[in-house]
């Protein structure tokens, strides 16, 4: 009789940079445990995504249930119980997540890599919040046994069509968490951008949600008009893309565009910034310092 198929969960519930951030040790998982089944808990906003890709045999949505609702937090500690884990990566290392662990006891609980007090594999390294995302994540999986941890990569993915945008064209992400204006290069200099660009003879593409959309803004208007597919594949076809510290730019670097990523003292690319060798990170104690004409030069030094 053939032994029984291992069972591992994966917790990664967002946001969209540290989704992507977190693709390189998915595959790193799948590939250590390679004939086991691996299901992946996470958000709803990644679920499409999670399931196309070549790393999870199921994915399970959180709806995160509050604490005046202890039918689902019951109804959660069933599933995870019921799941009959052997072993449990918390590639999300929050508070909540590791709250699922304490939810499955007292019951002797499956093995546990993540912070939780108590578990069978922590990450057991002081200052690792101060190791950038990637570092972070890959020294967790070194002390859970996991050794290879390649950096994100969307070859697996194949996209959305998007036909109808003319070559040579720039990606502009003018948007980012509403509560965080500080993160934003000014409106005015991506429109600014936007129409040396298209002056120069390249079409600028704009992506992001409406709240985002930049008034006189030269150039093709994607807002709310785009999936996560349709991102990869504009930016697999894109001259470049320029962008503030958001999440769709994680995305666009991680799908080997040339990318122009701009950071305010408000948050530190050592943390958390994009990374590859298309990558230019951008960085002045305010964004309203760096002018269009900079930013331009760097897109133009990039375009074939």
């Amino acid at each position: 009789m053939n032994a029984p198929q291992r069972r591992v969960l994966v917790i990664k519930l967002g946001a969209l940079g540290d989704f992507v951030q977190a693709m390189g040790p998915f595959a790193a998982i799948r590939a250590h445990h390679r004939d086991a089944h691996i299901t992946l808990l996470t958000t709803r906003p990644y679920a499409e995504l999670a399931r196309r890709s070549p790393w999870f045999d199921a994915v399970w949505m959180d709806e995160r249930p509050r604490v005046w609702r202890p039918d689902a937090i019951l109804a959660l500690r069933r599933r995870l119980r019921e799941g009959k884990f052997e072993r449990i990566y918390d590639l999300q290392t929050s508070d909540r997540s590791s709250w699922y662990f304490r939810l499955l006891g007292p019951e002797p609980r499956p093995e546990w890599s993540g912070i939780a007090r108590g578990c069978s594999h922590p990450h057991a390294n002081p200052r690792r919040d101060f190791l950038h995302t990637l570092e972070r994540q890959a020294e967790q999986l070194r002390m859970a046994g996991i050794e290879a941890v390649p950096a994100p990569d969307l070859g697996w993915c194949a996209g959305e069509a998007n036909e109808g945008i003319s070559s040579p064209y720039v990606l502009l992400v003018p948007g980012g968490a509403p509560h965080r204006p500080d993160k934003r290069w000014p409106a005015a200099a991506y429109a600014e951008l936007a129409r040396q660009l298209h002056s120069g003879g390249i079409t600028p593409v704009w992506v992001g949600t409406g709240r985002d959309r930049v008034a006189g803004g030269d150039g093709v208007d994607l807002f709310d008009r785009t999936s996560l597919f349709d991102i990869i594949s504009l930016a697999r076809r894109a001259a470049g893309a320029v962008g503030n510290d958001t999440g769709p730019m994680h995305l666009i670097a991680a799908s080997g565009c040339a990318s122009i990523v701009l950071y305010a003292h408000a948050s530190d690319p050592a943390l958390c910034g994009q990374r590859g060798a298309k990558v230019t990170i951008v960085r002045r104690p305010s964004l309203e310092s760096l002018s269009a004409d900079e930013v331009l030069g760097l897109v133009l030094a990039g375009v074939p």
